[in-house]
Protein backbone atom coordinates (compact mmCIF):
# COMPACT_ATOMS: atom_id res chain seq x y z
CA UNK A 1 0.00 0.00 0.00
CA UNK A 2 1.10 3.57 -0.62
CA UNK A 3 2.23 6.00 2.05
CA UNK A 4 -0.51 8.12 3.58
CA UNK A 5 -0.50 11.93 3.61
CA UNK A 6 -1.26 13.99 6.70
CA UNK A 7 -4.84 15.03 7.41
CA UNK A 8 -5.50 18.69 6.70
CA UNK A 9 -7.78 20.70 9.01
CA UNK A 10 -10.72 22.49 7.42
CA UNK A 11 -13.50 24.76 8.67
CA UNK A 12 -17.00 23.94 7.49
CA UNK A 13 -19.59 26.75 7.49
CA UNK A 14 -23.15 25.94 8.58
CA UNK A 15 -26.31 27.68 7.43
CA UNK A 16 -26.85 29.33 10.83
CA UNK A 17 -23.53 31.20 10.58
CA UNK A 18 -21.60 28.89 12.90
CA UNK A 19 -18.83 26.51 11.84
CA UNK A 20 -17.56 23.03 12.66
CA UNK A 21 -14.12 21.52 12.26
CA UNK A 22 -13.20 18.92 9.70
CA UNK A 23 -10.24 16.85 8.57
CA UNK A 24 -9.48 16.02 4.94
CA UNK A 25 -7.21 13.11 4.13
CA UNK A 26 -6.60 12.42 0.46
CA UNK A 27 -4.21 10.19 -1.47
CA UNK A 28 -2.58 11.63 -4.62
CA UNK A 29 -5.18 10.28 -7.06
CA UNK A 30 -8.35 9.33 -5.17
CA UNK A 31 -11.12 7.40 -6.91
CA UNK A 32 -13.81 8.78 -4.59
CA UNK A 33 -14.36 10.74 -1.38
CA UNK A 34 -16.14 9.36 1.68
CA UNK A 35 -17.81 12.01 3.87
CA UNK A 36 -17.29 10.25 7.18
CA UNK A 37 -19.36 11.15 10.25
CA UNK A 38 -18.48 10.13 13.80
CA UNK A 39 -20.57 8.17 16.29
CA UNK A 40 -22.51 9.63 19.20
CA UNK A 41 -19.85 9.22 21.87
CA UNK A 42 -16.58 10.13 20.17
CA UNK A 43 -15.53 12.77 17.65
CA UNK A 44 -13.75 12.78 14.32
CA UNK A 45 -10.30 12.33 15.90
CA UNK A 46 -11.18 9.08 17.68
CA UNK A 47 -8.68 6.31 17.02
CA UNK A 48 -11.17 4.29 14.96
CA UNK A 49 -12.01 7.29 12.78
CA UNK A 50 -8.34 8.09 12.29
CA UNK A 51 -7.46 4.50 11.44
CA UNK A 52 -10.37 4.28 9.00
CA UNK A 53 -9.33 7.48 7.23
CA UNK A 54 -5.70 6.41 7.03
CA UNK A 55 -6.60 2.95 5.78
CA UNK A 56 -9.00 4.25 3.15
CA UNK A 57 -6.39 6.72 1.88
CA UNK A 58 -4.03 3.79 1.45
CA UNK A 59 -6.76 2.17 -0.63
CA UNK A 60 -7.22 5.21 -2.88
CA UNK A 61 -10.21 6.80 -1.18
CA UNK A 62 -10.21 10.32 0.24
CA UNK A 63 -12.15 11.15 3.39
CA UNK A 64 -13.65 14.25 4.91
CA UNK A 65 -14.31 13.77 8.62
CA UNK A 66 -16.18 16.42 10.58
CA UNK A 67 -17.62 17.27 13.97
CA UNK A 68 -21.29 17.58 14.78
CA UNK A 69 -21.95 20.87 16.64
CA UNK A 70 -22.49 19.24 20.06
CA UNK A 71 -19.13 17.48 19.79
CA UNK A 72 -17.47 20.67 18.59
CA UNK A 73 -18.80 22.39 21.73
CA UNK A 74 -17.60 19.59 24.00
CA UNK A 75 -21.12 18.40 24.78
CA UNK A 76 -22.34 14.85 25.29
CA UNK A 77 -25.96 15.08 24.13
CA UNK A 78 -26.23 14.63 20.35
CA UNK A 79 -27.78 17.39 18.30
CA UNK A 80 -31.43 17.31 17.32
CA UNK A 81 -31.93 15.56 13.98
CA UNK A 82 -32.59 18.74 11.99
CA UNK A 83 -29.32 20.26 13.19
CA UNK A 84 -27.45 17.04 12.53
CA UNK A 85 -28.93 16.81 9.03
CA UNK A 86 -27.87 20.39 8.28
CA UNK A 87 -24.34 19.56 9.41
CA UNK A 88 -24.20 16.50 7.16
CA UNK A 89 -25.44 18.67 4.31
CA UNK A 90 -22.71 21.25 4.96
CA UNK A 91 -19.99 18.59 5.13
CA UNK A 92 -21.11 17.05 1.85
CA UNK A 93 -21.17 20.50 0.24
CA UNK A 94 -17.61 21.09 1.47
CA UNK A 95 -16.47 17.76 0.03
CA UNK A 96 -18.13 18.61 -3.26
CA UNK A 97 -16.31 21.94 -3.40
CA UNK A 98 -12.97 20.33 -2.64
CA UNK A 99 -13.21 17.25 -4.83
CA UNK A 100 -15.24 18.52 -7.77
CA UNK A 101 -16.51 15.76 -10.03
CA UNK A 102 -15.07 12.95 -7.87
CA UNK A 103 -17.79 10.47 -6.80
CA UNK A 104 -18.99 11.16 -3.26
CA UNK A 105 -20.20 8.61 -0.74
CA UNK A 106 -21.37 9.53 2.74
CA UNK A 107 -22.24 7.87 6.02
CA UNK A 108 -20.09 6.90 8.94
CA UNK A 109 -20.04 5.30 12.34
CA UNK A 110 -23.31 4.53 14.11
CA UNK A 111 -25.15 7.82 14.89
CA UNK A 112 -23.26 9.62 12.12
CA UNK A 113 -24.31 7.06 9.55
CA UNK A 114 -27.94 7.19 10.65
CA UNK A 115 -28.06 10.99 10.51
CA UNK A 116 -26.54 10.83 7.04
CA UNK A 117 -29.13 8.35 5.79
CA UNK A 118 -31.93 10.48 7.22
CA UNK A 119 -30.53 13.52 5.41
CA UNK A 120 -30.31 11.51 2.20
CA UNK A 121 -33.90 10.27 2.61
CA UNK A 122 -35.03 13.89 2.97
CA UNK A 123 -33.37 14.79 -0.33
CA UNK A 124 -30.70 17.00 1.25
CA UNK A 125 -27.68 15.29 -0.34
CA UNK A 126 -28.13 15.32 -4.13
CA UNK A 127 -24.35 15.08 -4.71
CA UNK A 128 -24.05 11.76 -2.87
CA UNK A 129 -23.87 8.62 -5.02
CA UNK A 130 -23.94 6.05 -2.21
CA UNK A 131 -24.09 5.52 1.56
CA UNK A 132 -21.67 3.48 3.68
CA UNK A 133 -22.62 2.54 7.25
CA UNK A 134 -19.94 1.41 9.69
CA UNK A 135 -22.30 -0.25 12.14
CA UNK A 136 -25.84 1.00 11.52
CA UNK A 137 -27.54 1.53 14.93
CA UNK A 138 -30.80 -0.24 14.23
CA UNK A 139 -32.14 -0.08 17.79
CA UNK A 140 -31.11 0.61 21.39
CA UNK A 141 -29.19 -2.18 23.13
CA UNK A 142 -31.54 -4.89 24.34
CA UNK A 143 -34.56 -3.49 22.45
CA UNK A 144 -34.59 -5.18 19.02
CA UNK A 145 -36.69 -3.21 16.54
CA UNK A 146 -36.55 -1.95 12.95
CA UNK A 147 -38.20 1.42 13.60
CA UNK A 148 -34.97 3.33 13.00
CA UNK A 149 -34.72 1.81 9.52
CA UNK A 150 -38.08 3.02 8.19
CA UNK A 151 -36.58 6.04 6.43
CA UNK A 152 -34.19 3.84 4.45
CA UNK A 153 -37.01 2.98 2.05
CA UNK A 154 -36.83 6.62 0.90
CA UNK A 155 -33.11 6.39 0.08
CA UNK A 156 -32.60 5.97 -3.67
CA UNK A 157 -28.84 5.47 -3.82
CA UNK A 158 -26.84 2.26 -3.18
CA UNK A 159 -26.12 1.44 0.47
CA UNK A 160 -23.41 -0.66 2.11
CA UNK A 161 -23.93 -1.96 5.64
CA UNK A 162 -20.81 -3.16 7.48
CA UNK A 163 -22.19 -4.98 10.52
CA UNK A 164 -20.62 -6.97 13.36
CA UNK A 165 -22.43 -10.23 13.97
CA UNK A 166 -22.68 -9.59 17.74
CA UNK A 167 -23.56 -5.89 17.49
CA UNK A 168 -25.95 -5.18 20.39
CA UNK A 169 -27.37 -2.18 18.48
CA UNK A 170 -28.29 -4.25 15.43
CA UNK A 171 -29.76 -7.69 15.95
CA UNK A 172 -28.29 -9.76 13.14
CA UNK A 173 -31.54 -11.27 11.90
CA UNK A 174 -33.27 -7.90 11.96
CA UNK A 175 -30.53 -6.07 10.06
CA UNK A 176 -30.46 -8.91 7.53
CA UNK A 177 -34.22 -8.48 7.11
CA UNK A 178 -33.90 -4.71 6.67
CA UNK A 179 -31.20 -5.09 4.02
CA UNK A 180 -33.17 -7.81 2.26
CA UNK A 181 -36.28 -5.62 2.08
CA UNK A 182 -34.23 -2.82 0.48
CA UNK A 183 -33.46 -5.10 -2.45
CA UNK A 184 -30.67 -4.44 -4.93
CA UNK A 185 -29.93 -1.01 -3.43
CA UNK A 186 -28.45 -2.53 -0.28
CA UNK A 187 -25.46 -4.78 0.44
CA UNK A 188 -24.44 -6.19 3.81
CA UNK A 189 -20.99 -7.34 4.87
CA UNK A 190 -21.05 -9.30 8.11
CA UNK A 191 -17.96 -9.12 10.32
CA UNK A 192 -17.78 -12.34 12.30
CA UNK A 193 -17.59 -12.05 16.11
CA UNK A 194 -17.36 -8.22 15.97
CA UNK A 195 -19.39 -5.93 18.21
CA UNK A 196 -20.70 -2.41 17.48
CA UNK A 197 -17.17 -0.99 17.77
CA UNK A 198 -15.76 -3.77 15.57
CA UNK A 199 -13.97 -5.19 18.58
CA UNK A 200 -13.41 -8.96 18.78
CA UNK A 201 -12.37 -11.10 21.72
CA UNK A 202 -9.02 -12.90 21.55
CA UNK A 203 -10.68 -16.27 21.92
CA UNK A 204 -12.21 -15.85 18.46
CA UNK A 205 -8.77 -16.21 16.90
CA UNK A 206 -8.95 -12.74 15.37
CA UNK A 207 -7.83 -9.32 16.52
CA UNK A 208 -9.13 -5.79 15.98
CA UNK A 209 -6.43 -4.96 13.42
CA UNK A 210 -7.47 -7.90 11.25
CA UNK A 211 -11.11 -6.88 11.55
CA UNK A 212 -10.31 -3.32 10.48
CA UNK A 213 -8.53 -4.64 7.38
CA UNK A 214 -11.67 -6.62 6.48
CA UNK A 215 -13.88 -3.58 7.09
CA UNK A 216 -11.76 -1.24 4.97
CA UNK A 217 -11.15 -3.75 2.19
CA UNK A 218 -14.92 -4.25 1.97
CA UNK A 219 -15.62 -0.51 1.90
CA UNK A 220 -12.93 0.18 -0.69
CA UNK A 221 -14.05 -2.63 -3.01
CA UNK A 222 -17.68 -1.47 -2.86
CA UNK A 223 -16.79 2.19 -3.39
CA UNK A 224 -14.57 1.34 -6.36
CA UNK A 225 -17.35 -0.68 -7.98
CA UNK A 226 -19.81 2.14 -7.42
CA UNK A 227 -17.39 4.76 -8.76
CA UNK A 228 -16.83 2.70 -11.90
CA UNK A 229 -20.52 2.61 -12.85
Amino acid sequence: MTSTPTAQPVTIPLDDGSTVSGLVLAPPDPVACYVLAHGAGAGMAHSFMEAAAQGLAQRGIATLRYQFPYMEAGGKRPDAPAKAHATVRAAVAEASRRFGALPLVAGGKSFGGRMTSQAQALGLLPEVAGLVFLGFPLHPAGEPSITRAKHLSDVRVPMLFIQGTIDKLADLEKIRSVVGDLGERATIVEIEHADHSFHVLKRTGRNDAEVLVQVLDSVAAWVRRMAAT
